[in-house]
C-alpha cells in the first residue's frame, strides 16, 4: 500500500532514490502553484468584467468566482480531495447555468455559455489536471494508461483538430474543451485509483452526486414545485439539470452501475443505495427521455444476466408494466414511436422518424472534409434544422471526420472490451465483479443510446461514466489485496525506542 500511495499525495523522487513531500518550499512546486494561482485568477477576472452587466449574470459570477477560487486553492493543495468534491457536486453545477438549455438547437448564447459555472469549472479542472498529471510524470517517469485510455486521448485529439478549422471555431472549440474534460477525469482516476480503497472513495462520490440530484428533486417535488420542463403535451421531470434529457442519461448510467453494485456493500450501504435506486428509477420514468429507459432496461438486463438474478428480471418486469399503468404519459410517450406525424412536424412527435430524415440530410455535411469534419458542435450551425445529429456515430463522422469515427468506435470498443477484461478478473463474490458487472451494463447502454441520442454532449453524464470506466479498468488490472489488520504483524520489539 505505502509503495503505491506516494503516486498520489505528492512525493518526489530524488536522484539518490529516496523521496520527500511535494510541499510550497520545492522550487518547482511553488512555481507551478503560482502560475496556477495565476491563471486562476485571470480566468475568473475576465469572466467577471465580461458579466458585469447585470441580471442573473452579474448575481451568480461573484459566487462562482469566489467558489472556483477556493476549489483552485484545494485543487493546488489536496488535490484527490478535489477530485471527489468535483465527483460529489458536479451534478448540481448546472442550477447555476446562465445560458439556458442548448441542446439540440443552434444558438447565439456562446459568450454567455462561456460563463456558465460549468465551464469555469472545466477550465479549472483541465488546469489543476495538468499540472498535476505533469508533476506525476515528473516524479515517476510515466502515468499508469490503459488501451481505453489512449482511445479516450485519440478522441479528445482529433475534437480539437477539428475545432481547429471549424467554421465558428468559439463555440466548436468550448465543445472540444468539454470533451476533453472527460478525457482528462479518466487519465486522472486512472492515477488515483492503484487499490480498493481509492475505488470505493471515487464510487461514493459518484453517489453523493446521486443523493444531492435525487434529494434536490425530492424537495422542490414536494413544495409543490418541482423541476421539470414542458415540451408539447408532456412535463418532463429535469432534476437539477438544465434538461430532462441530461437527467434521464444520467440516472440512466447510476442506476445500472448501481444495480451492478448493490448486492456487494454492507447491510446499511445496500439500504441506503437501494433507497436511491427506487427514487432514481422513478425520476427515470418521469423525464420521459425514451432513448435513457430503453438503455436502462437493456443495461439491467445485462446486470441481471451476469448476476444470474431472476428477482431483478422481475423487478424489471413489475417496473415497466407499473410504469405503464401508472404514469400514462409514458405510455402515450412510447406511443408515439407508431404516429404516422409529420417528420420533424412537433416537438414530441414521431421523433424516430424525424431522426431517420434528418440523418440522411446531415450525412453530405461531411463531404466538406471528410478527414477531419467542419467542427465539433457545428452540425447544429450547418444544417438547415439547426439541431445536433442525435446519433453520436454520425456526429463523429460529420464533425471530427473518418480520424474521429475510428477514434470513437475504438473507445466504443474498448468500454466493452475493459467490462469483460475486469469481469474475467475480478474475484467472485467480490466487489469487483460487481463493478465489473455494472460497468459493462453501462458500456452496452452507452453503445445502444449513442445511436440514436446526443450523450457526447452529456458531459456530466459522461464524468460518472468515466468515473465506472476508471474502476473497471481497476478491477481489470488487478486490484491489490486489501490487508488484514488482525494478520498484519507487529513489528519486532527491541530494547531501544527509535525516535
Amino acid at each position: 500500500m505505502d509503495g503505491q500511495r506516494h503516486g498520489t499525495e505528492g512525493d518526489l523522487a530524488l536522484p539518490g532514490g529516496g523521496r520527500r513531500r511535494w510541499s510550497t518550499g520545492d522550487p518547482t512546486a511553488r512555481l507551478l502553484t503560482v502560475g496556477a494561482a495565476l491563471l486562476c485568477a485571470v480566468v475568473a477576472l475576465g469572466v467577471g468584467l465580461t458579466a458585469s452587466g447585470g441580471g442573473r449574470v452579474g448575481a451568480v459570477l461573484p459566487l462562482v468566482v469566489l467558489a472556483g477560487l477556493a476549489v483552485g486553492v484545494l485543487a493546488l493543495t489536496r488535490f484527490a480531495a478535489y477530485v471527489l468534491l468535483m465527483l460529489a457536486v458536479r451534478s448540481c453545477v448546472d442550477l447555476f447555468k446562465l445560458s439556458g438549455p442548448t441542446a439540440g438547437r443552434a444558438d447565439g448564447a456562446g459568450a454567455t455559455r462561456a460563463m456558465d459555472p460549468s465551464t469555469i469549472l472545466a477550465v479549472l479542472f483541465l488546469l489543476a489536471a495538468g499540472l498535476w498529471l505533469a508533476a506525476q510524470l515528473r516524479q515517476r517517469g510515466r502515468l499508469r494508461g490503459s488501451p481505453l485510455g489512449v482511445a479516450m486521448l485519440l478522441v479528445g485529439a482529433t475534437c480539437l483538430v477539428s475545432a481547429a478549422g471549424a467554421a465558428q471555431p468559439v463555440p466548436s472549440a468550448l465543445e472540444a474543451l468539454r470533451i476533453g474534460t472527460v478525457v482528462v477525469m479518466f487519465v486522472v482516476l486512472e492515477q488515483l485509483m492503484p487499490d480498493l480503497p481509492a475505488v470505493r472513495r471515487v464510487l461514493l462520490a459518484a453517489y453523493v452526486s446521486l443523493a444531492l440530484a435525487v434529494g434536490y428533486t425530492v424537495v422542490l417535488s414536494l413544495l409543490g414545485h418541482p423541476p421539470a420542463e414542458v415540451k408539447g403535451d408532456f412535463t418532463r421531470i429535469s432534476g437539477p439539470f438544465s434538461q430532462s434529457t441530461t437527467f434521464g442519461r444520467y440516472l440512466m448510467f447510476m442506476v445500472i452501475f448501481g444495480f451492478g453494485i448493490h448486492r456487494y456493500l454492507s447491510r446499511r450501504l445496500r439500504l441506503g443505495l437501494g433507497v436511491l435506486l427506487a427514487a432514481s428509477l422513478l425520476f427515470l420514468l418521469l423525464t420521459n427521455t425514451r432513448s435513457a429507459i430503453l438503455g436502462a432496461g437493456l443495461g439491467l438486463l445485462v446486470v441481471a444476466v451476469l448476476h444470474r438474478s431472476r428477482r431483478l428480471l422481475v423487478a424489471l418486469c413489475l417496473v415497466a408494466v407499473a410504469g405503464v399503468a401508472l404514469l400514462p404519459s409514458v405510455a402515450h410517450r412510447f406511443g408515439q414511436l407508431a404516429d404516422s406525424s409529420a417528420v420533424g412536424g412537433g416537438p414530441t412527435g414521431n421523433t424516430l422518424a424525424w431522426r431517420v430524415g434528418y440523418w440522411s440530410e446531415i450525412v453530405s455535411l461531411a463531404n466538406r472534409n471528410p478527414v477531419t469534419g467542419i467542427g465539433p458542435n457545428m452540425t447544429k450551425f450547418e444544417a438547415d434544422e439547426a439541431k445536433k445529429p442525435h446519433n453520436d456515430f454520425l456526429r463523429a463522422y460529420v464533425e471530427t471526420g473518418l480520424a474521429g469515427l475510428l477514434a470513437y468506435l475504438a473507445m466504443m470498443v474498448l468500454c466493452l472490451h475493459t467490462g469483460l477484461n475486469a469481469l474475467r478478473r475480478a474475484p467472485p463474490g467480490s466487489l469487483g465483479r460487481g463493478i465489473a458487472i455494472g460497468f459493462l451494463g453501462c458500456a452496452v447502454a452507452f453503445v445502444a443510446v449513442s445511436a440514436a441520442s446526443n450523450v457526447i454532449s452529456n458531459v456530466v453524464t459522461l464524468w460518472y461514466f468515466a468515473a465506472f470506466a476508471a474502476a473497471a479498468g481497476a478491477v481489470a488490472r488487478g486490484l491489490p489485496a486489501e490487508p488484514s489488520r488482525a494478520a498484519t504483524p507487529r513489528p519486532a520489539t527491541t530494547g531501544r525506542t527509535n525516535r
